[in-house]
């Protein structure tokens, strides 16, 4: 059999006062414990949360970064490309390319109807000396395959059709015709 308890004395006393141990103390604590899992729980799974999507901002980040900077790069390119091509050599190059002389002294006309200037003819000046392909790198470079080394003259009929006056046949049949024309 148990012995009873000894009373108690000094600190000991005053504590036992202060927290009185009757009826089942766990029972008291269980619904405290879940509410401090559950909040530590929820406040890991926001965290989780949270962090992956600063993770997804951040790669989007990057990307566009990229995306910015290819983007630039191809805009410096495209103005470079502008910038060589406005240059005023670059443009007398290319409009006598084209076929394009200098214009003449221009003339203005007044808001009254009077002519201000000498207006003058643009004159195309004397064509620059462009070296001739010589003529046999012509028969070598001819555009049919099956030719014989000569190039046929451009007013001559090719060996593939019939030649209309000398071939009778070819009087009384239609020229061909193209679809849609």
């Amino acid at each position: 059999m148990s012995r009873p308890a000894a009373p108690l004395k000094g600190r000991a006393a005053r504590l036992a006062r202060l927290m009185p141990s009757t009826g089942p103390s766990t029972a008291a604590r269980t619904p405290f414990v879940l509410l401090v899992v559950l909040l530590l729980g929820g406040g890991l799974i926001t965290l989780l949360l949270l962090n992956s999507a600063l993770n997804e901002g951040s790669f989007r980040l990057s990307e566009l970064k990229r995306d910015t900077t290819e983007l630039t790069d191809e805009q410096q390119a495209l103005q470079r490309d502008v910038d060589s091509r406005s240059q005023p050599d670059a443009l007398e190059r290319r409009a006598r390319e084209l076929g394009m002389v200098p214009g003449g002294s221009p003339a203005f006309l007044n808001p009254d109807g009077t002519v201000r200037g000498n207006p003058t003819e643009a004159t195309a000046p004397p064509p620059s000396p462009s070296p001739t392909p010589s003529p046999s790198a012509s028969a070598s470079a001819s555009p049919d395959p099956d030719a014989s080394g000569s190039a046929a003259p451009s007013g001559s009929v090719s060996a593939t059709e019939p030649d209309p006056a000398t071939d009778p046949a070819a009087e009384s049949s239609p020229p061909p015709t193209s679809p849609g024309r």
